[in-house]
């Protein structure tokens, strides 16, 4: 059954990157103390502002967050994951990139790590996350 007026709760689109490394490796940030879900990791990215692409936000977040370029070419579309939290709905839009430039910095307090897809789940992430995390085990 479908939300409708009352119940309707907003949806809120994300886009997301698993950077690959030439090693395999994909690039999970924590959530830094302060923040909703501080503690578990997730991919980086963050919210489309309006009139932005996708690609576009992906490439703004990317070097905001971690200090890289990435052309907005080099990152393919990769799969989505769509999830209900109490008071919000969020879409996930993953993307994948393995060309970038610079070296990935924390800066916005957030904590670094590379893992291989097979063993992402040792790492704690937002329910909305773990579809994807299942998406990169099977298809990288």
């Amino acid at each position: 059954m479908a939300a409708t007026g009352a119940n309707a709760l907003p949806i809120i689109p994300i886009v997301c990157v698993a950077l690959v490394d030439a090693a395999g490796k994909v690039l999970l940030q924590q959530r830094p103390p302060g923040k909703a879900m501080a503690g578990l990791w997730e991919f980086p990215g963050g919210k489309i502002e309006s009139g932005e692409t996708p690609e576009t936000a992906l490439c703004r977040e990317l070097h905001e967050e971690l200090g890289i370029t990435v052309a907005e070419d080099s990152v393919e579309p990769f799969g989505f994951a769509s999830h209900r939290y109490d008071t919000f709905h969020i879409l996930l839009l993953l993307y994948v990139c393995h060309v970038w430039e610079g070296t990935p910095q924390a800066r916005e307090g957030q904590v670094l790590g590379w893992s291989v897809p097979g063993d992402m789940t040792n790492y704690p992430m937002p329910a909305a996350d773990e579809p994807l995390v299942a998406l990169l085990r099977e298809r990288l």
